[in-house]
């Protein structure tokens, strides 16, 4: 029945402690118990190849996994059937600023709505001072 232990004993009709001294006196007493958990593993294993050989999906699965080892994949596999070149990208973007279809106007404002800083040079009452800090 696979039962070890306690519930040997028990299932048996002994006492815990009766079943412990049998074993300490008598070394065949254990040899005995492991060959009845033997012949259980055994009929466990025949009833689940059967199943599995008549097509229970679940038994096949249940013997891949234990007995094999197997898993189940973890993961997706996705097919791409467009395939993105950075190269290729900055050759395009290259033309469109070549081409002049590209324009600095289409960049984005700034969150304080000031735009973006670029380099300008500023007119002061002593003639033209260099900033990096001005707003387009």
């Amino acid at each position: 029945m696979g039962l070890k232990g306690d519930s040997l004993a028990l299932a048996s009709g002994m006492l815990p402690l009766e079943y412990r001294q049998l074993c300490q006196f008598d070394p065949l007493a254990e040899l005995a118990a492991q060959k009845g958990k033997a012949d259980n593993e055994l009929r466990a294993a025949q009833k689940l190849n059967e199943a599995s050989e008549n097509g229970d999906a679940k038994a096949s699965l249940a013997i891949l996994q234990h007995a094999h080892g197997w898993t189940a994949k973890q993961e997706i596999s996705v097919d791409v059937y467009q395939k993105i070149s950075v190269l290729t990208a900055l050759e395009q973007a290259r033309a469109r600023v070549i081409e002049g279809s590209a324009t600095i106007d289409e960049a984005p404002e700034r969150i304080n709505g000031r735009g973006l800083l670029t380099n300008n040079d500023e007119d002061t009452s002593h003639g033209y001072q260099h900033s990096n800090a001005s707003a387009a």
